[in-house]
């Protein structure tokens, strides 16, 4: 009876020490919370262990792992358009087409009759550019900065007037066609550029000189006009020179001038 007694007493204390236990240690899940948070593995779970519950991405999410997307670098040649060819000319648009399709530009028929030309006089500038002498032009012309132009003489200017004469040499500026006529009416629409704008050429003289093309023009703009001329001419060098002058109606008593240039333009040396 004795060791019955002992028996359920040891049997007492092992019950009580194990839940002195229990309360003492804190609970699985409490531990694993106060743990360190980390991102979830990307592996697969293996096949012996319940795979563990991932966020919801919806259906339309890509699956995890290295994205099906371009890499950015390849991205930009992608979405990049092709440079599209110049839209200015249509296929076999010729710049003397161009020229024809201009309604400033009126066609140069050959009811345009020649002028006689002027002594050059003896005075001469020289453009080494060009491989051109072209004639000194006396006062009120003067000596300008040449920039754009490697030659430049202007006039003064005129109280309350837009335009003042200008008389410029350069290399050929535009394509060279195999007529240095059809060049010559090319040069001379160019030089629309240096008229006020809407402005619009009637032929006045078109010539032959050594070498080159000469045409004498009007250029009218609203009100006003200016005499104008474009000499071309080849004077050795890779590209046909351009000699070009302009006088507005403000300055006509310098009109004269400009048949003195279209005389007097010569290749240098």
């Amino acid at each position: 009876m004795r060791d019955v007694y002992r028996g359920l007493a040891m049997a007492t204390a092992v019950a009580a020490v194990a839940a002195a236990l229990v309360m003492v240690l804190p609970s699985e899940p409490d531990e694993v919370a106060a743990g360190p948070v980390t991102a979830p593995s990307a592996a697969p779970p293996s096949s012996g262990s319940a795979p563990s519950p991932e966020p919801s991405t919806g259906p339309s999410d890509p699956p995890p792992g290295p994205s099906s997307e371009p890499s950015s670098s390849a991205a930009p040649a992608q979405q990049q358009p092709t440079p599209s060819p110049d839209a200015s000319l249509a296929p076999g648009y010729t710049a003397m087409e161009a020229l024809y399709a201009d309604p400033r530009v009126p066609k140069l028929t050959r009811g345009v009759k020649r002028i006689s030309l002027r002594s050059p006089g003896r005075r001469f500038v020289k453009d080494a550019r060009t491989g051109l002498a072209v004639p000194r032009l006396s006062g009120p012309w003067k000596a300008h900065g040449a920039a754009p132009f490697t030659t430049k003489q202007v006039l003064p200017r005129t109280r309350g007037a837009d335009m003042r004469g200008m008389f410029v040499t350069c290399p050929l500026p535009i394509l060279e066609q195999k007529s240095p006529r059809d060049t010559a009416l090319l040069a001379a629409r160019w030089t629309l550029n240096h008229h006020p704008h809407g402005s619009k050429i009637s032929w006045l003289a078109s010539q032959p000189v050594k070498r080159g093309w000469m045409l004498v023009y009007r250029v009218t703009y609203g009100k006003h006009s200016s005499r104008a001329a474009v000499v071309i001419m080849d004077g050795g060098m890779s590209k046909p020179g351009l000699a070009f002058v302009t006088v507005p109606d403000a300055q006509r008593k310098q009109w004269g001038d400009i048949g003195r240039v279209a005389s007097g333009v010569r290749v240098l040396g």
